[in-house]
Order: structure tokens, then sequence, then C-alpha cells
């Protein structure tokens, strides 16, 4: 896993690095009236934080339905414009996903924890605002599953165990929309859905889920 991390973290650096060097060597002119200011055009480094209000779904039962579990989301990213319009933005995250289930005999609750790492398109079609949307990897990094049944409670940690019966990659898929506040905080709000089981294909007592997300957050700019 720390090499997972590590590699993504590369690929911020080396995303910010290519691009300051194109514009070493092909400085942009001083904008003209009625262009963009500048700063619209360089590279933007993002810490990001909010929160993420989660359940599952079952792809082939729409008329199933989870409860939600609150968590967080923190991490950074990288913004590389193409031009005043559309930039490229890798994020690498740690994201706490799960949900809640009410069940004959009491409560379960499952929670778990991830590193996303989204690569996302970001189009501005009018000056503050923008929308997002883009593949993403997912790195299972714990699961726990707590049981209450109204006198006692069970709870059950799992440290990414090959036969623990769940998938540790994970692809899905991002779309969001952002508010700049001012040029170095960006209000943003972000639905996840992964395209994959949380569960191994043919293990008979975990049940085939995918994860969702609402997220609300800032990121806060650095140029």
């Amino acid at each position: 896993m720390k090499k997972i991390i590590f590699s993504a973290l590369c690929l911020l650096v080396l995303a910010g690095s290519v691009s300051a060097q194109h514009r070493r060597y092909y400085p942009r002119n001083r904008p003209h009236q009625g262009q963009q200011p500048i700063s619209q055009n360089k590279v933007k480094f993002d810490i990001i934080g909010g929160l993420n209000v989660s359940n599952v779904v079952n792809v082939n039962d729409y008329n199933f339905s989870t409860g939600t579990l609150a968590g967080f989301h923190a991490g950074a990213g990288i913004e590389v414009p193409f031009n005043t319009n559309f930039a490229f933005e890798p994020e690498v995250l740690y994201s706490g996903k799960g949900y809640s289930a009410a069940t004959n005999t009491g409560q379960f609750n499952q929670r778990t924890n991830w590193i996303d790492v989204p690569f996302l398109l970001k189009v501005k079609p009018i000056p503050n605002f923008n929308f997002v949307f883009g593949p993403q990897i997912s790195f299972l990094l714990s699961t726990q599953n707590t049981f209450k049944n109204g006198y006692s409670s069970q709870t059950q940690t799992l440290y990414n165990s090959a036969t623990d019966g769940y998938n540790k990659t994970l692809i899905g898929g991002v779309v969001g929309v952002g508010l700049e506040l001012n040029p170095n905080v960006e209000l943003r709000a972000r639905y996840t859905i992964d395209l994959q089981s949380t569960a191994i294909t043919g293990v008979s007592d975990i049940s085939q889920y995918n994860n969702q997300v609402w997220q609300i957050g800032l990121a806060v700019k650095f140029f």
C-alpha cells in the first residue's frame, strides 16, 4: 500500500513538473484586454478536505436500499491547465465510506477506508464555475464491520487480508461541480460510484454491493 500511495504522489509531482517545463520554454504572452488573467493558466496545487455521505447500491436490484454513514475525505491534487477552459486534475485522497442496514436481529454498520485516485477533466464554461468528470481508482486500506442487537456490540476489523473476500482495487467514476469563491479557494460538490463490486465474485457469504459517495468540501489552491 505504501508503494501505491508513493506512486500516486509521484504522478502528481510529474504532472506538475511536465507542465512547469512546458511553460518555461513556451512562456505565455501577457493577456490582452478581455482575456482571462494569467493566473488562470498556471499550474495549481490543491489541499482538499470535506464531508462524505455514503452508502451502497445493488446494480442488479434497484429496489435495494441502505442507510448512509458520514465520513470525510482529505488529500492533495494538482490542476494542469490545457487552456483557460480545460484542465487535467489528478488527485490523491483518503476517503471514508460505508453503509448501515437494519436486519431482523439488529443494526449492521460497515465502514471502509480507501485511497482514491481520480483522474479528472475540468471544464470551465464560465468564470468561477466548473464541472469535472473522469475515472477513479480506489485502493482498500481496511474494513470494519459492527453489529448491534440492542444488548451488545460486536466489531470485526479487517486490514486488507488476501482471504477476507473483499476487492482491494476498484474502478469507479466521478462527476462534480465547483465554485471558485476566490482565486485560492474552491467550494466543490461531487458524486462518486464504484463500477465494480466491493466483494470478490464467487464469495458466497458476502453480498455484491457498489460504493456510492456524495461529497462536499473545499480546495485551497497554491500557485
